[in-house]
């Protein structure tokens, strides 16, 4: 039974009936529309902290779906997972594909920007000055580009590029 058909609240299940309408008198291929339910599917059990159920849907979303829109979003939540679970080399290339498809998604990039901060604190934990230098200077650039995309946010981050002088003008401040 797919996980959509086993929400047991009632804000899941009428989101549930709601988009199994609109599946259905969308004028959309049926290709798309399974895409979309396996997609449904993966943020469900995510949602709950069901990553490998996730993870199984999001890669069955990604066979069936054919836009790159759509895709790019599939991607970035399965980078979600690999973050959470500590693997940031597979989260950074998750992020950059849906990049890739998608140049316009500042979530990926404030993503890949937390994983390089990260990294960074870890060099420098280690008295690895000149690493943590060069992830800091990584999550500045992606920051940026965030930043560029959507102003009102990621203030934090805004004011940490200030701080440290990392910020390149003052264009979003």
């Amino acid at each position: 039974m797919p996980r959509s058909q086993r929400n047991d609240n009632f804000i899941d299940k009428s989101f549930t009936v709601m988009a199994d309408i609109i599946l259905k008198i969308m004028p959309t291929k049926q290709r798309a529309k399974e895409a979309f339910a396996y997609y449904r599917d993966g943020m469900s059990a995510q949602a709950d902290g069901e990553y490998a159920e996730a993870m199984a849907n999001y890669e069955e979303a990604l066979t069936l779906e054919d836009d790159p829109y759509d895709r790019s979003f599939i991607l970035y939540n399965m980078g979600l997972i690999y973050a959470s679970n500590g693997e940031h080399d597979k989260a950074l290339e998750k992020y950059q594909e849906a990049l890739e498809l998608n140049p316009r998604m500042p979530q990926a990039l404030n993503n890949i920007a937390v994983i390089n901060h990260y990294l960074g604190e870890r060099a420098e934990a280690e008295n690895d000055r000149a690493t943590a230098d060069d992830y800091y200077d990584k999550a500045a650039e992606y920051w940026q580009r965030a930043i560029r995309l959507a102003p009102n946010n990621y203030i934090e981050a805004q004011n940490w590029l200030k701080t440290t002088g990392r910020s390149k003008a003052d264009i979003f401040f």
